[in-house]
């Protein structure tokens, strides 16, 4: 972490964080909001994939969800990243991203990370392509679900952005 995040520090989350990670996802006005029920059962079933940000009092002020593909277990998929508006501009996602993937390399083996970004999430286009050039690692955009699929009404299409191979070395 940068000196502007010292007062922070990275963890797992928990149950009781569920509640904070829902309404970082909700203010953050991007983020396709999921139940509070699934952050629950997010922190409780993929918490260690998964990392939050905390600041000097213990409180979530940022989370990365993901999972390892059941299918390529060497892929972490990041679900959703949020930062609370007073900590966004100092770095703290690619803080978040670049600590999940470097404990998940080493306690998974992970070599690639897969995302999706609707178009026009400038922000998250920006991270993943950073966090990918950060990591000397190969950056493939492919449209995964066409808006079309989606059967809740005009919904944009999710591009997967798949990065890798990381090793080691571009992990950590």
């Amino acid at each position: 972490m940068t000196a502007a995040q010292a007062d922070l520090f990275i963890d797992r989350p928990t149950v009781a964080d569920g509640a904070a990670l829902w309404r970082m996802a909700k203010d953050s006005k991007t983020l396709d909001l999921n139940s509070s029920y699934s952050y629950l059962l997010w922190c409780r079933d993929f918490a260690a994939t998964s990392a939050v940000a905390r600041d000097g009092d213990g409180e979530p002020v940022g989370f990365v969800t993901g999972y390892v593909r059941p299918d390529r277990p060497r892929t972490l998929l990041v679900w959703q990243i949020a930062v609370d508006a007073a900590h966004r501009g100092r770095g703290l996602a690619a803080a978040l991203l670049d600590g999940l993937t470097a404990r998940l390399a080493g306690e998974y083996g992970i070599t690639g990370v897969e995302t999706t970004i609707t178009p026009g999430n400038t922000a998250s286009e920006r991270l993943f392509t950073s966090f990918a050039a950060r990591h000397g690692a190969d950056l493939d955009r492919e449209v995964l679900f066409p808006a079309d699929l989606f059967p809740d009404g005009p919904h944009d299409p999710e591009v997967l952005y798949r990065i890798g191979p990381l090793t080691p070395s571009t992990a950590l």
